[in-house]
């Protein structure tokens, strides 16, 4: 067991599975939690069946087998998970470094629920994939509002 983790090292141990950052650095019970609540999701909303059929290019086949209701809890857990990760990280007391993970969230969660209606260049995108392309205004738009916030607090 470690004492402390980096910040870098925190979010790609959340990504692969959240929790094993927390459990990690020995804090058990969230860790153990993140990690049920992650499997439970999972399985509840079929996201790993969803996630093959998507790299395989079956994005049709990879929404009819997704629960929505399900999947969208993973955002918010993911993304807090994340962020617990990055804030157990040596040195992470920076302010409002919650915004690009919870912006993340709530953007993430956005793309599911257009995913089932929107096509890009005649391509249907998907419960999977375009989340995951959310991802990226959610991080600019926390990152705004944190040096906004910063600037004028």
């Amino acid at each position: 067991m470690k004492s402390s983790i980096t910040k870098l090292e925190g979010i790609l141990w959340s990504i692969a599975l959240p929790g094993f950052p927390q459990l990690l650095v020995g804090l058990w019970f969230k860790g153990a939690l993140f990690v049920i609540l992650e499997i439970i999701i999972n399985v509840q909303s079929n996201f790993n069946l969803g996630i093959i059929y998507s790299f395989l290019g079956e994005t049709h086949k990879a929404a009819s087998v997704i629960d929505y209701q399900w999947l969208m809890f993973y955002p918010c857990l993911y993304m807090f998970a994340m962020w617990d990760a990055y804030k157990l990280a040596e040195g992470s007391k920076s302010r409002y470094s919650f915004l690009p993970f919870v912006m993340s969230a709530y953007m993430v969660t956005v793309g599911l629920m257009y995913s089932p209606k929107v096509y890009i260049l005649g391509k249907f995108i998907g419960p999977i994939f375009l989340p995951i392309l959310f991802v990226i205004p959610g991080i600019l738009i926390g990152l705004l509002i944190r040096s906004i916030l910063i600037r004028f607090h």
